[in-house]
Formats: structure tokens, C-alpha cells, sequence
């Protein structure tokens, strides 16, 4: 696929929450075709400390007002700089890179869709283009208390949502893996992106289950398009750049110890 570097415009940057920025951003032409699961390179300005880019989840493309959506995690000066940015100013971006999730070949095939944190930024995009296929998506969305549950409306006008809560604030108490949805339904294939202890015990699951994983690897990234080998991770296949050959991953071809 293509890769573009543009100069976006913000239109809006709303705080979903305390350190947690969703940028909302437009161009003067049509913005490129994206995949769910692939990321941009966001270039961060004003910050002495910041040298590199971001990488960033795509977490929703708005066709109607040609906009793409950015969730931010506010977490060093060059995310903070970004959660920052005031509508109107320019944010330079290379997009899309990396390869994305698999999607259902059918509207009769039920996927899972499993995220924490702000994992769950890529899932609400393949959640809508699920949609347009004709199927309907089921959401697994864990945080330790529900003020960590972001966007759950829109994840909510997509498909079937599940909850689960550390404190059960919201949802059921525990961690995704433990929600009664896994031992009530059955799914053709599961999808899931956040934390990387999360990622392991849903690949786990799904192996116990016989049922095809993907994960979205959030390996630190620098160039994005698989030059500095900063990413690298060990699979099936010898040494990978995460940024070029994922960030989206078969479980099968990851040497983790599920």
C-alpha cells in the first residue's frame, strides 16, 4: 500500500480523559486508503526533547468529513506536545504504514475484538469496516476501573460489548480473559491489541480454543518503515521489523510462551 507524507489539519482534540487526547485531523484532498490495525508516524514540534516520530494506531476513519482519528496516550513530552495541539495547527504525518488485521470473510463469521487501555484505539476502526462487510463485531474491552473505558458509544453503535473492570466498576470483575462471554459463545477468530501481558493470555486462550489470534505488536518503533531495526521481534520466520511486517501478528508465528 502507498505510503503519503501529508500535512493535516486538526479540527478537533478532544480529552477523553486525564492523559488521553483524541485528535481528530482533515485534508484539503481525499485522505488515503487505511486498513484497520496500521499505524501512522506523527511528527511532533516544540519539544527540545523529541527527535522522532510518533507511532501512532489508527483509531477511525470518518469518510463523510474526510477526517482519521488519533487516540493519544499523553506519557512524555512528545505525546504531551501532541494532546497539546489547538485546532487549526498543522500536524505533519506519514501514513498508512504497517499491515493490519485480517478481516471476516464473511458476515457470518464471528470475530472478537479484545482491548485494553488504549489498545482499544485500533478495534473501534476495524469494528466499522466490519460493519460495512456485512458483520456484526463483538467487543471484549478491559480496564482497572471504568473511568479507563473510552468511546464505549460508538463501540457500542457497532456491535456487542463486553466489559470487564480489575475494581468492577463496570462490566464483570477480573481481566478480559475471564469474562463468561469466552466460556458462553463461541468465535471463528479473535482480534486483540493493548498490553502485552493482556495480549499473551488472549493468545493463550485462543490456543486452548483452536481458534486463529491476531495481535497488534506495540514494540517501540522509530522509523516506521523498517530501516532503523529498532522494532525487531523474534518469530517463526528469524528476526521481523514490527513496523513493516506488523505491527499485526498470527499468534502462530510468534515465538511467545503461550
Amino acid at each position: 500500500m502507498k505510503k503519503y507524507i501529508l500535512d493535516l489539519t486538526l479540527t478537533a482534540n478532544e480529552h477523553l480523559r486525564a492523559g488521553y487526547a483524541l485528535l481528530k485531523l482533515t485534508h484539503e484532498q481525499p485522505l488515503p486508503e487505511m486498513c484497520p490495525g496500521q499505524f501512522a508516524e506523527l511528527k511532533v514540534e516544540g519539544s527540545e526533547t523529541t527527535f522522532l516520530r510518533r507511532p501512532i494506531s489508527i483509531n477511525y476513519v470518518d469518510e463523510e468529513k474526510n477526517e482519521v482519528w488519533f487516540l493519544i496516550h499523553e506519557i512524555g513530552d512528545g505525546t504531551r506536545n501532541l494532546g497539546a495541539m489547538e485546532v487549526g495547527d498543522k500536524l505533519n504525518v506519514v501514513m498508512p504504514l504497517g499491515k493490519g488485521f485480517t478481516m471476516p470473510s464473511s458476515g457470518d463469521e464471528k470475530v472478537l475484538l479484545v482491548g485494553g487501555g488504549v489498545g482499544t484505539a485500533p478495534l473501534l476502526f476495524m469494528g466499522k469496516e466490519m460493519v460495512k462487510l456485512g458483520c456484526r463485531p463483538a467487543f471484549l474491552l478491559g480496564g482497572r476501573s471504568a473511568g479507563d473505558l473510552m468511546q464505549l458509544d460508538m463501540f457500542r453503535a457497532l456491535g456487542d460489548v463486553y466489559i470487564t473492570t480489575e475494581d468492577a466498576s463496570e462490566g464483570e470483575k477480573g481481566f478480559v480473559t475471564q469474562h463468561s462471554v469466552l466460556q458462553r459463545e463461541h468465535f471463528d477468530r479473535i482480534a486483540t491489541c493493548g498490553p502485552k501481558p493482556m495480549m499473551v493470555a488472549v493468545a493463550r486462550y485462543a490456543r486452548s480454543k483452536g481458534i486463529p489470534c491476531e495481535v497488534s505488536l506495540e514494540n517501540m518503533m522509530a522509523c516506521g518503515v523498517g530501516a532503523c531495526l529498532c522494532c525487531v521481534e523474534n518469530t517463526t520466520e528469524g528476526h521481523l521489523c514490527v513496523c513493516k511486517e506488523g505491527p499485526v501478528f498470527n499468534t502462530n508465528r510468534l515465538l511467545w510462551q503461550i
